[in-house]
């Protein structure tokens, strides 16, 4: 970890993907994984803009998100921590699914368009 960066949280420069999106990608995928449990202090948004060369307000971007997805919470000048780990993320896609699943039947789509339906919207995410 270098100057309190986890070795994790890094940008990919040739990716399609926003800068945005994928620290938040990476924050979510260590949160499920467990490489950063509950409790985990996130950089500072200026530390990290600056460690990975974007503006903070890409950073305050992906952690504003995070923070509405209930993955992390900022606490002021405690800074920004973790607070979902992966089986409270994964309980929650599983409720989500459960829902989406139910208004595919009432609907009466079938699984090829209801999958066809996440698969756009999770590129539009």
């Amino acid at each position: 970890m270098e100057q309190g960066i986890p070795r994790w949280l890094k940008l990919e420069p040739t990716s399609p993907v926003p800068p945005f999106e994928q620290i938040k990608q990476a924050v979510l995928a260590a949160a499920n994984s467990g490489r950063a449990a509950v409790g985990t202090r996130l950089p500072p948004v200026r530390t990290l803009a600056v460690h990975l060369g974007v503006a903070a307000n890409t950073v305050a971007r992906a952690y504003r998100e995070l923070e509405q997805a209930d993955v992390v919470e900022t606490r002021g000048r405690a800074g920004t921590v973790i607070t979902a780990g992966g089986d409270d993320a994964r309980r929650r896609v599983a409720d989500a699914a459960e829902t989406f699943a139910v208004v595919v039947h009432s609907a009466g789509l079938s699984e090829a368009d209801a999958v066809a339906v996440v698969r756009a919207a999770l590129r539009r995410a």
